[in-house]
């Protein structure tokens, strides 16, 4: 390549192009395969050549990305790979690396720094010369870029610049208030600019978690690579006889073989229950529930990994149903009351067989008082004139008036004379022991991939008290422990509300 700086620009602005003479890659692929450098376990220097999971991440990356994987997939190197590259071919540039730690920070730099080094002649010493470079920055004079490297624990990262490449690094793991500094980050993106934030899971909390969650909504491409993308991770093959049930429908889900399930073994043996995190094997477990979690993280990772589909979804997935309602039976449908703002909690149903328990049906939504109260209305009737239970606190006396007043539904759960239920400070840990208790013992009866996911982030606080864990919500919950807290008094022969 020669290291005229018109030549240089020329081929920034091709990279996402798929000339014909490169066999469906793109420029930017074929320039970081044939240019960029990287020093591999065994000391050498190889060109970087996409693995399974770099491509996969070329194949769907947009402008704002972000990045959930195992351990030592690679993808910090590769960010850094691809956003050298622009940082080189398009002149005004600015690329900042953010990683957790100065340390940290300084490794991934190390990398760029080779990246340069190992450059055509023609191109160190022509366009793609440096005027500084240190342990933090490198400055390209002739195309007045550069590509600079922070600690997330610098108050003061970001502040003042334009950037355009982003790359927030090990996000789960940025100390302080990481929300408030990738929130001043995101600031500086220039409205094109390119952002990929890239993390292993560190708990179902924090910034990281919480930006996975959102991203769909943010219109932030979600990417997600489980250990065995990476093809070195393989020991000598375990016996098909060995295999366990687990083993087998793994096999089956992901095309796993052998040698992959006796490195499997071997993970778990080296890092226990802390497995699932680090070498992440879906979107959901890897986010391992922190200590405090109140219900029993193993139960509901089991329980998430055999879910079906519900059989219908309406309201735009809203409402779900696994079992629609049989002639003759008795249902429930428990009301967790919010108040409908864009910005706020979401109300949630719950509809579950009285005599059985099993969940049947769940609405989760962001509605107004009259909206839910309609909404819950039409679920009752569909579930065979259900028993309504409303959680009266707050909202629900909104509810509450509507289905009395408006809609005349004749069932209505009444508590110590009054319509609707009371969650207390003395009532919620009654309410939150007993579902977790089902839980345990009959974990069949849950179907909601909402609701399980909702109980994985249910924590117990240092003041004591439970709920959502920062990010998250809990209104599933709260619907299923109050379903279980009514149910219980309808067995056992207390207040039966018309029953």
């Amino acid at each position: 390549m020669s290291g005229d700086l018109e030549e240089l620009v020329r081929l920034g602005k091709m990279l996402e192009d798929k000339p014909e003479l490169l066999a469906g890659k793109t420029v930017g692929l074929f320039l970081m395969e044939s240019l960029l450098r990287v020093r591999a376990k065994d000391g050498a220097m190889y060109p970087l050549t996409a693995n399974t999971a770099q491509l996969a991440f070329e194949e769907r990356r947009g402008k704002w990305n972000i990045v959930l994987k195992a351990r030592q997939m690679g993808m910090s190197t590769w960010v850094s790979g691809r956003f050298f590259l622009k940082t080189i071919t398009q002149p005004g540039t600015l690329t900042v690396l953010v990683a957790h730690t100065q340390e940290a920070a300084e490794g991934i730099f190390r990398v760029v720094q080779r990246f340069w080094e190992h450059l055509p002649e023609e191109l160190r010493e022509g366009a793609a010369r440096t005027s500084r470079s240190n342990a933090r920055q490198i400055v390209f004079s002739a195309l007045d870029s550069e590509f600079r490297v922070e600690s997330a624990g610098d108050a003061n990262v970001g502040r003042g610049l334009t950037i355009q490449n982003l790359h927030c690094s090990e996000l789960s793991r940025w100390p302080g208030n990481a929300a408030e500094t990738l929130r001043g980050l995101k600031a500086a993106l220039s409205p094109e600019g390119e952002l990929v934030m890239e993390s292993t899971p560190n708990g179902a909390q924090g910034c990281f978690y919480e930006e996975w969650q959102a991203a769909e909504q943010a219109g932030v491409v979600r990417h997600f690579f489980p250990w065995w993308m990476e093809s070195a991770y393989r020991s000598a093959a375990v016996r098909e006889a060995d295999l366990t049930e687990v083993e087998r429908q793994l096999m089956q889900r992901y095309g796993l073989d052998q040698e992959q399930i006796a490195y499997r073994r071997t993970l778990q043996k080296q890092y226990r229950r802390m497995a699932v995190q680090e070498y992440a094997e879906d979107e959901e477990s890897c986010f391992l529930a922190s200590g405090d979690c109140v219900f029993d993280v193993e139960v509901l990772r089991n329980r998430l990994r055999i879910l079906g589909e519900p059989i219908s979804q309406r309201w735009n997935g809203q409402l779900q149903t696994w079992f629609p309602a049989v002639e003759g039976r008795k249902y429930l449908v428990a009301v967790d009351t919010a108040g409908g703002m864009s910005d706020g909690d979401y109300s949630a149903a719950q509809v579950i067989d009285i005599e059985t328990g099993l969940q049947c049906a769940e609405l989760q939504a962001k509605l107004g008082t009259l909206e839910l109260a309609k909404a819950v209305a039409e679920l009752g009737k569909e579930f065979n004139g259900a028993l309504i239970a409303v959680e009266r606190n707050n909202h629900g006396h909104g509810v509450l008036a509507y289905l009395d007043g408006v809609a005349r539904y004749p069932r209505i759960y009444a508590q110590d004379g009054m319509a609707g239920w009371v969650t207390s400070a003395a009532s919620k840990p009654m309410m939150v022991s007993r579902l977790g208790s089902v839980l345990v013992e009959q974990e069949g009866l849950f179907q909601s991939r909402r609701l399980l996911m909702e109980c994985r982030t249910f924590v117990r606080r240092k003041d004591g008290k439970t709920g959502a864990a920062s990010g998250s919500h809990d209104d599933c919950v709260m619907a299923m422990a109050l379903a279980h807290a009514v149910r219980a008094e309808i067995l056992e022969g207390g207040r039966r509300a018309g029953y």
